[in-house]
């Protein structure tokens, strides 16, 4: 004995429902999918290109009333700005927070700044720089 197919001829009738849900599905993540791209590439944009000013915290000596921070900064040439630096006490208690500006022509500058504390600080955290 032999059993009824019930599946519709294939091409006679166009294309099923379950078809078309996922041609519209595949269209709708592609098109989700691009978004995210594009979102991604103009923060990333964003992040690296327009980036004027960045530094780094070489070394650091800390006193009772003032931490010594050796603070290398690469700018672009001509761009002006600061970089904001925090210190922090053994308890994690910020001691001190100061902004340092930069200008003038160089593109490197290596530099010893002094950061005022309130008590002993025990670090020198570089939060930040930014172009003016």
């Amino acid at each position: 004995m032999s059993t009824a197919s019930t599946r519709l001829p294939e091409g006679r009738y166009g294309r099923s429902s379950d078809e078309r849900v996922d041609r519209k599905l595949r269209i709708a993540g592609s098109v989700l999918g691009a978004a995210l791209l594009a979102l991604v590439g103009y923060f990333a944009y964003h992040y690296v290109a327009q980036s004027q000013i960045s530094a780094q915290v070489i070394a650091f000596k800390a006193s009772d009333e003032a931490v010594q921070v050796h603070l290398e900064v690469h700018k672009d040439s001509g761009a002006t700005g600061y970089c904001t630096l925090r210190s922090q006490s053994a308890d994690g208690a910020e001691v001190g927070r100061a902004d340092f500006r930069f200008t003038g022509s160089a593109t490197r500058i290596d530099k010893v700044v002094t950061l005022r504390t309130t008590a002993k600080g025990t670090t020198a955290e570089l939060l930040g720089c930014h172009a003016d």
